[in-house]
């Protein structure tokens, strides 16, 4: 029986073990879910045993890294395999056509949070190898799994575990699965990603909520001030008005724009797709551009005064707005989150106090997609699609990809299987039933391409 024969006929049995694995609540934000998160590594853990690999569960600061090896091909080059186990939080419940964590298949679609981003993801790497040594008895190239349960609260200590561990960790190439295709039935190779800086605006007025007839015109309102310094950060044009903030931007050179504009995309699509009246952003580029190649800046959440049912004249104590920016080669975001707390303070009136934190961060990506590894993927994409990959970028982010080039010294390699409109980080999250199994055929044949 070949790999693939093999794949194709276990398909019922393999999305059985990722509905186990889905039914984990490994929500790494929420210290209620920490046994269910280390629940989820130990489950990958004993499957990938039984699959054949040698693995440590080896402890973090946070939660544990599952570390699997497979080892039997001398000479041959390693590929590490990077995922994570953990969840964003499902919250709104009430969103939810059915249970976050009862996963239910629906036209196609397996509909649970986490399929996509990243378990499903994960696991057909997990089948690939299977695949092999239960045909073969043996992989074409040494494999290693490197599976973090912290990716959806910023891997804080995954870049300590890749300097300690450096040594155990050298490869010839890193493979990250937790990006989308293009389009269905269009293999895709993710070459760019934007970096993140995320930061927290506290604007303080009086000592507390003051009634707004008594009080309003003498003191400065919290929220009417807010809303005119995040009113000032962009300018009419939809470009970011933090000083210094487009200086280090590379801009895309013709040959990348002729690529974007080859690929089947229509604007009205996407229109349809987000649910929005009009798209909109920065002048002088196309929707796919302002995503993938340029930085942008957007509020994620304002919080002031009363916001309930009905009617309370108040004069609000205080203000706060969650601002994140994308951002693009070659900003760095310790820079950018300088400047944004400098710009915002300079906007702020006397009468009022601001505090700016940064939250998160991390670096944007990018990788000329030329070499032995992106020649192996072009064709195994190729053999389990039918068709020809395209390269493409993503606008969401991926911190922990730049700390594996940086620190391991290997290209890194982005193939995705999800789709576009798989409400990743939303309700209702999926993932397509074919993707997933011919996803795990793909990276089967990633090995014999690699060797």
């Amino acid at each position: 029986m070949s790999v693939t024969e093999y794949l194709q006929q276990n398909r019922e049995k393999s999305l059985a073990e990722l509905i186990e694995l889905l039914r984990i609540p490994s929500v790494s934000a929420k210290s209620e879910h920490k046994g269910d998160t280390a629940a989820a590594a130990e489950w990958l853990a004993a499957r990938m045993r039984a699959v054949g690999l040698t693995v440590d569960l080896v402890p973090t600061a946070g939660h544990p890294v599952v570390l699997g090896e497979w080892r039997g091909a001398p000479g041959a080059p390693t590929l590490l395999v990077y995922g994570h186990y953990d969840v964003q939080p499902p919250e709104p419940l009430d969103e939810w056509l059915t249970a976050p964590f009862e996963p239910t298949v629906r036209d196609g679609k397996l509909f649970a949070r986490g399929s996509v981003d990243d378990k499903g993801q994960v696991y057909l790497h997990v089948k690939a190898v299977e695949a092999h040594l239960a045909t073969r008895g043996s992989l074409p190239v040494n494999v290693v799994f490197l599976l973090e349960g912290e990716e959806e609260v910023g891997s804080p200590n995954l870049a300590t575990f890749l300097t300690e561990h450096v040594d155990r960790l050298r490869c010839d190439a890193v493979m990250i699965s937790d990006t989308t295709m293009f389009a269905p039935g269009l293999p895709s190779i993710t070459i760019g990603l934007r970096g993140l800086a995320y930061m927290e605006v506290r604007v303080q007025g009086p000592s507390t909520d003051l009634h707004s007839g008594v009080y309003g015109g003498a003191v400065v309102n919290p929220a009417n001030t807010l809303a005119k310094i995040i009113a000032q950060l962009h300018d009419e044009k939809g470009r970011v008005t933090v000083p210094g903030f487009y200086d280090r931007v590379q801009e895309i050179d013709e040959r990348e724009r002729a690529v974007i504009r080859g690929l089947p995309f229509e604007e009205e699509g996407l229109r349809k797709e987000v649910g929005a009246p009009k798209l909109g952003g920065e002048e002088g580029y196309g929707p796919l551009e302002r995503v993938w190649v340029r930085p942008t800046l957007d509020v994620n959440g304002l919080l002031s005064g009363y916001t309930g049912e009905g009617a309370k004249t108040v004069l609000p104590a205080r203000a706060m707005a969650k601002v994140s920016m994308r951002l693009v080669p070659d900003q760095d975001h310790h820079e950018v989150e300088r400047a944004f707390i400098d710009y915002v303070k300079s906007l702020t009136p006397e009468g009022v106090t601001v505090e700016v934190e940064a939250l998160h961060g991390g670096q944007p990506w990018y990788a000329e997609p030329s070499g032995p590894v992106f020649e192996a993927a072009r064709r195994a994409l190729a053999r389990a699609y039918g068709r020809e990959p395209v390269t493409i970028r993503e606008g969401g982010s991926i911190p922990i990809v730049k700390a594996f080039e940086d620190t391991l010294g290997a290209p890194v390699v982005l193939i995705g299987f999800g789709l576009p409109g798989e409400n990743a980080h939303a309700p209702n999250e999926w993932i397509s039933l074919d993707n997933f199994h011919q996803g795990a055929e793909a990276i089967a044949a990633l090995y014999d391409e690699l060797r």
